[in-house]
């Protein structure tokens, strides 16, 4: 939709989690070929929160939830 109203910059709003979940693993590469120490426990990001003792319920219920919000910022921003 974002491409379609030719509103670009609206994407990485409304898409949110799928964005951070790119960036978790591009971070964790680089800074892992860098220094040899690893940022999160594992990647992509909702891995780690599994190993820091999270459910996978409320991951999935709280991932949901803020790309809810992201989506109604972003379809308000039209």
């Amino acid at each position: 939709m974002a491409l379609y109203l030719k509103m670009p910059l609206l994407l990485p709003i409304i898409a949110l989690i799928p964005v951070v979940e790119t960036l978790s693993v591009m971070i964790q590469v680089k800074h892992f070929k860098k220094t040899g120490k690893r940022v999160f426990k594992m990647t992509p990001i909702h891995h780690h929160f599994e190993l820091s003792g999270w459910n996978e319920n409320k991951i999935v219920s709280i991932f949901s939830f803020v790309t809810l919000i992201c989506c109604v910022i972003g379809l308000a921003s039209i």
